[in-house]
C-alpha cells in the first residue's frame, strides 16, 4: 500500500468520545438555562427529595450515593416501590433540563467532530441532544450518537424499531414516541436485554474497534460499571495492538490518576490528559482532529493549535469559524486538508 493511501485511511478512521457525568457539569458549570445545576451521583437522593422515603427502607448501605442505594433497593423485593419512585424522580429531574442559550461545551463537541465520527454518552440528561438540535443549522454533517444508559429525550416506536426525539413522531405509523428506557445504576447491568440500549452499544463497540482516537469526557469508570469497561474495553482490543492510536482524557482529576484508571486501553505514551476541552484535539483542531494527530504523529509536522474554538465565541462566530471547512467537506475528497498545520 503506498503512503498516501494508508493516510487517507487512517485520517477517515472514526474519532470517538466517550462521555460521563463530568461532561455535563462541564457544559453548565453555572446550571442550565433556568440556573438548575446537573449533578454527580453523591447527594443526588437529597436532590430528589427521596431522603425520608429512603430512611424507611432501612438500608444496609451507609452510602449516599445514588449507584449504591439503588443497587440495594434493587435487591430487595419489599423495596420495589420505593426503587420505581426513585426512578420516576431521577426521570422527572433530568428531563426538565433546558439548555442556556449560549453556546456550551456540548455545541462545541458536536460540531468538533463529522459523520465519521461517533459520540456515546452514559448521561441520562437531554443537553447533549438539546445542543445537537441547535446545531444541525449550521451543519448537518455530524457525529453518530448513542446512549449507553438511555436518555430522557430519546423516544421509542418498537414495532417499527425507530427512534427520535421523545416529542416527535414514528416516520412510519405516526405515533407518539413512548420513553426510551433509562439503564439505572445497579452493580450487574444488562446491555442487551432492552433493544434500544444493545442496539447503541453495538453501534459504539462498532465504531470503537475501527478508532483512531479514543476520548475519554468526564467519565470516572465507576464501580458499577464493570460490565461497561469489559465491553468498552473487548471493542478496543489489546495494547499492543494500538501502538498508532491516540487516547484523550478530559477530567479535572490528576494525570496519575486518569493514567491508573485508563491503563488498559492506553498503548505506552499515546495519550494526553487535559482539565478543559478547549485544551484537548476536539476544542484545537475541530472537525480535523484524526488529520492533525496523524500530520503530527506520522508526518511529523508542527501544529498551530491557537486556531480552534474559543470559549467565548457566539454562534455567529462558530459558524463564521467553521465555513471555509464546512465548503471543503462538501467537495468530497478523500483526504481534507489541515487547516492547523
Amino acid at each position: 500500500m503506498k503512503f498516501d493511501e494508508y493516510e487517507a485511511i487512517m485520517k477517515n478512521r472514526p474519532h470517538v468520545v466517550l462521555l460521563g457525568a463530568g461532561a455535563s457539569v462541564a457544559a453548565i458549570p453555572n446550571g442550565d438555562k433556568y440556573n438548575k445545576r446537573t449533578s454527580v451521583m453523591e447527594g443526588f437522593i437529597e436532590k430528589l427529595n427521596m431522603t425520608e422515603t429512603i430512611k424507611k427502607a432501612n438500608l444496609q448501605t451507609k452510602s449516599k450515593n445514588l449507584e449504591d442505594i439503588y443497587s440495594e433497593l434493587k435487591s430487595r423485593p419489599e423495596c420495589e416501590p420505593i426503587a420505581i419512585e426513585l426512578e420516576k424522580r431521577i426521570y422527572d429531574y433530568f428531563f426538565n433540563f433546558v439548555i442556556p442559550d449560549e453556546p456550551t461545551v456540548y455545541d462545541f463537541l458536536v460540531l468538533s467532530l463529522t459523520k465519521k465520527d461517533l459520540i456515546a454518552t452514559f448521561n441520562w440528561d437531554p443537553l447533549l441532544l438539546q445542543a445537537y438540535t441547535r446545531v444541525r443549522q449550521i451543519t448537518d454533517n455530524l457525529p453518530k450518537l448513542a446512549f449507553l444508559h438511555g436518555n430522557v429525550y430519546v423516544g421509542l416506536c418498537l414495532e417499527h424499531k425507530r427512534a427520535g426525539l421523545i416529542q416527535n413522531r414514528c416516520p412510519v405509523c405516526r405515533k407518539a414516541f413512548k420513553p426510551s428506557k433509562l439503564l439505572y445504576p445497579i452493580r450487574e447491568k444488562d446491555y442487551s436485554n432492552d433493544i434500544f440500549i444493545r442496539d447503541n452499544w453495538n453501534l459504539t463497540r462498532y465504531y470503537l474497534e475501527r478508532a483512531y482516537m479514543f476520548t475519554i469526557f468526564g467519565y470516572s469508570a465507576p464501580k458499577t460499571d464493570v460490565s461497561a469497561i469489559a465491553l468498552l474495553k473487548e471493542a478496543w482490543g489489546e495494547v499492543e495492538n494500538r501502538s498508532l492510536e491516540e487516547i484523550e482524557i478530559i477530567d479535572i482529576k490528576s494525570d496519575e490518576e486518569l493514567r491508573d484508571t485508563w491503563k488498559d486501553f492506553i498503548h505506552t505514551h499515546h495519550y494526553s490528559c487535559h482539565k478543559s476541552f478547549f485544551d484537548s484535539s476536539l476544542g484545537k483542531f475541530p472537525r480535523r482532529t484524526c488529520e492533525a494527530t496523524f500530520d503530527r504523529l506520522m508526518n511529523v509536522r508542527f501544529l498551530d493549535d491557537s486556531k480552534g474554538f474559543k470559549p467565548d465565541m457566539d454562534f455567529k462566530q462558530i459558524g463564521d469559524y467553521l465555513n471555509f471547512l464546512l465548503e471543503e467537506e462538501k467537495e468530497g475528497k478523500k483526504v481534507l486538508n489541515n487547516p492547523y498545520l
